[in-house]
């Protein structure tokens, strides 16, 4: 079996991609708690360029969250490849936590994304509209 070569995005417009985004399915990962509902992100554009992260999850009707800063991996690059870091444990921000992460596909609209990175351990599907259109959040 061969592997095909994980390419990113190019030309994303950040500024389109900020808001919240609602995930729709995922790999599990060790982050997340298994049973997390009404999962989401919320990408803020700062002034110098990088994004403000938060992520949130509710597991037994308490939130869960944690906030970082994205920004690109290489900035003359046109790819979609950013990175992102977090700061750990969210209560007492002290150790970094630097990841990929690699917008696979953005449809047209901006409504819908597949976000990766090169180890292929970890997949999200994320959505902007059809939780807001249920949920109104």
């Amino acid at each position: 079996m061969t592997s095909t070569e994980m390419k990113a995005v190019k030309g994303l417009d950040l500024e389109r991609y900020m808001g919240r985004w609602y995930e729709i399915a995922s790999f599990p990962s060790r982050f997340q708690p298994k049973d997390g509902v009404d999962t989401r992100a919320t990408y803020t554009l700062n002034p110098d360029g990088t994004v403000h992260v938060l992520n949130e999850t509710w597991n037994g009707g308490k939130r869960g969250f944690i906030q970082g800063s994205a920004y690109k991996a290489d900035p003359k690059s046109d790819e979609a490849k950013l990175k992102v870091k977090f700061f750990v444990p969210p209560f007492l921000p002290v150790i970094p936590v630097t990841g990929d992460y690699w917008v696979l596909y953005i449809d047209p609209e901006y409504q819908h994304a597949v976000i990766g990175q090169p180890s292929r351990s970890y997949l999200w599907v994320k959505g902007v509209w059809w939780l807001k259109s249920i949920f109104g959040k």
